[in-house]
């Protein structure tokens, strides 16, 4: 346990929390919305400071980064606990568990995580499975030591978060997938209890911090999943971040709460790739899709192949220096090294 940063004292004991939007007035021996952040006598304590639930050396392709460090592995920790109340979350158990024991989660110092890394052969690390927003204290610390040791660092994301808090994490990342859930203000407000306007905001805060970005777009049937509400999002971010951030957009399968919604169909998410090209996107990945160029990094000059996946594996084979070895089209793929997997 540790005292929260980014909060201020009000009358009566109670504080503001100003991590995220939510902006939580929080009374003595309560918790905010994120249920790790405690009130204790009018000062405010992370619960989750150096607490783990989950530990894993990842393929960077997995959360998903398709144009970072293709192939590398990523040291990935998550805590418990999240901002957001999604009803379909994939990770409900540790993302919306209210009564945890916190002393049963694991123990990590961030002086321990570069030689963690190194036993695991990871070239970075990634806060990750749960919102690592959340878990702010304690992924600064750590991503400070990963970059003392050489580590890259990586943050996967809703997006949820404040200006101020963002600007000093972002300082120590070098990669961040936001997950958008939707391209609605009526679908956040009513699937995962927050605002998409702040979600936004933070992801043209992250290219102006020259944060490497990606987007993923979790496809629901019935929920976000017109051509018109995917196309908008397509637009914006042509618009608002660049044509050559990367957008995942990937397949639902019933979860948590929205169990009685079926799954994405494959020619759905086809449908969101092809939108996704017309829009303007130069690079837009289909999860889950059997055939096809869906999960390849193609060239959008010449349209030649440049990174071939499959699963989590990646070869690069048209890449050099940064530009297509057929037209030349710079390419923007961070630590891409040729024929790696």
């Amino acid at each position: 346990m540790k005292e929260a940063m980014h909060y201020s004292a009000l009358e009566g004991g109670k504080v503001r929390c100003g991590l995220c939007p939510h902006g939580c007035t929080i009374a003595d021996g309560k918790r905010g919305i994120c249920g790790v952040r405690e009130n204790r006598a009018g000062r405010l304590f992370s619960l989750v400071y150096g607490r783990y639930s989950s530990a894993h050396p990842d393929p960077i392709e997995k959360k998903p980064l398709y144009h970072f460090h293709p192939g590398s592995t990523a040291l990935s920790f998550g805590t418990l606990g999240c901002n957001l109340r999604c009803l379909h979350c994939q990770n409900w158990e540790i993302s919306q568990s209210r009564d945890a024991d916190f002393g049963e989660l694991g123990e990590l110092r961030a002086a321990d995580i570069g030689e963690w890394a190194g036993r695991t052969g990871s070239e970075g690390v990634a806060w990750t499975y749960n919102e690592p927003t959340i878990w702010h204290e304690f992924a600064l610390e750590g991503s400070i030591e990963a970059r003392k040791r050489g580590l890259y660092t990586v943050y996967v994301t809703n997006g949820y978060i404040s200006e101020a808090p963002l600007r000093e994490i972002g300082a120590r990342l070098d990669a961040a997938n936001v997950d958008v859930k939707a391209f609605t203000e009526k679908f956040y407000k009513e699937v995962s209890g927050a605002r998409l306007q702040p979600v936004l905001d933070a992801c043209k805060l992250y290219r102006e911090l020259r944060v490497h970005l990606e987007l993923t777009y979790l496809i629901i049937p019935t929920k976000n999943d017109s051509a018109g509400e995917m196309e908008r999002f397509c637009r914006w971010v042509v618009k608002e971040l660049g044509p050559d951030v990367p957008v995942h957009f990937s397949r639902f399968h019933p979860d948590y709460r929205l169990g009685d919604v079926g799954p994405t169909p494959v020619k759905k998410v086809v449908e969101a790739w092809e939108i996704g090209r017309r829009a303007g996107l130069e690079y837009v990945y289909g999860g889950n899709v059997p055939r096809g160029d869906y999960d390849n990094t193609l060239c959008p000059g010449c349209g030649s192949l440049l990174i071939e996946r499959s699963g989590f594996h990646a070869e690069v084979t048209g890449l050099r220096d940064g530009r297509c070895q057929n037209c030349g089209t710079a390419v923007p793929v961070i630590g891409a090294r040729p024929g790696r997997l």
